[in-house]
């Protein structure tokens, strides 16, 4: 895959590698469907040579494109909910009873890294309500958040942040949110990623940390990201195929102007499929019933 081009989305990792390329990469899978109204994008990477030539760790990626919801049609957010839950519950995989710790990256004072510190506003937290009133909360998961902020903000790797809450708490999977990088500037905050593959804290602008995985944590992560940014350079390249040399990589993101507002919207989105997701028989109504 050209060098020059910076993207957190498997799925365009797939077209930049396809273009030009005449073989075919035994170890992957896609698949684009609709499911509600919503386009979804399937990639699965799963061999080590894919996984090298995508740039991408071995797993399953799932995008869904949410252009549903900025055109306003009717019930998009609810549908777009019950996208992003159902995928949410095929690759979380839970039992009954099984535990949860939402992890939410990112840095609340920067607008474009905030996906994660909002989405935690979202979230029903249960855990402790399941341990002290036993009876009244049976039929909710027990869940658990935790921000872990950002290197320059807490002088610690948000990895070992949350692998020290991960081993208080001894949850059975965790589900990290934060913000990514896109190639196209037409996904920022119009797309959400769910994957399997876990994820590297500050990879989408360089700045990559130590990964948040099975390995790291010893339980199943499940990322899910929301592209808020897109490279410059690789903005440049994008539009005119070629490098530009005016614009070093990673020295330069782009946002959109109304960054504030997608980012809200997208944080509401993500923290009310996890609580569809994780709590069974929950609808939209009920959620904004118990966050109110």
């Amino acid at each position: 895959m050209e060098n020059f081009f910076r993207t957190d989305l498997a799925a365009e990792a797939r077209d930049l590698w396809q273009r030009g390329q005449k073989r075919d990469l035994p170890g992957l899978f896609t698949r684009r469907e609709d499911r509600e109204g919503f386009s979804v994008d399937v990639v699965e990477v799963r061999d080590d040579e894919t996984a090298n030539e995508l740039c991408k760790p071995k797993g399953r990626y799932v995008t869904v494109e949410l252009d549903a919801l900025f055109r306003r049609e009717e019930d998009a957010f609810a549908r777009g909910c019950a996208v992003l839950s159902g995928e949410l519950r095929r690759q979380l995989r839970l039992r009954r009873d099984e535990s949860v710790l939402v992890v939410c990256l990112g840095n609340r004072e920067i607008t474009p890294d905030a996906v994660g510190p909002l989405t935690a506003e979202k979230l029903l937290v249960t855990r402790h309500l399941r341990d002290s009133l036993p009876g009244m909360f049976d039929t909710l998961r027990p869940v658990s958040v935790f921000c872990a902020g950002v290197l320059g903000t807490t002088g610690v790797e948000s990895a070992l942040l949350t692998k020290a809450v991960a081993d208080a708490v001894r949850p059975d999977r965790v589900v990290a949110v934060d913000a990514l990088s896109a190639r196209d500037s037409r996904r920022l905050c119009r797309a959400v990623q769910i994957s399997d593959a876990g994820v590297i804290p500050g990879s989408g602008v360089g700045n990559a940390r130590q990964a948040l995985d099975q390995t790291t944590l010893g339980v199943p992560v499940i990322a899910v990201g929301v592209p808020t940014v897109v490279d410059a350079h690789t903005l440049c390249a994008d539009l005119t195929g070629v490098p530009s040399p005016g614009v070093e990589p990673g020295a330069l993101y782009v946002t959109p102007r109304d960054i504030d507002r997608r980012v809200r919207d997208a944080a509401r989105l993500v923290g009310f499929s996890l609580d569809l997701a994780l709590h069974e028989g929950l609808t939209v109504a009920d959620v904004e019933a118990f966050l109110s």
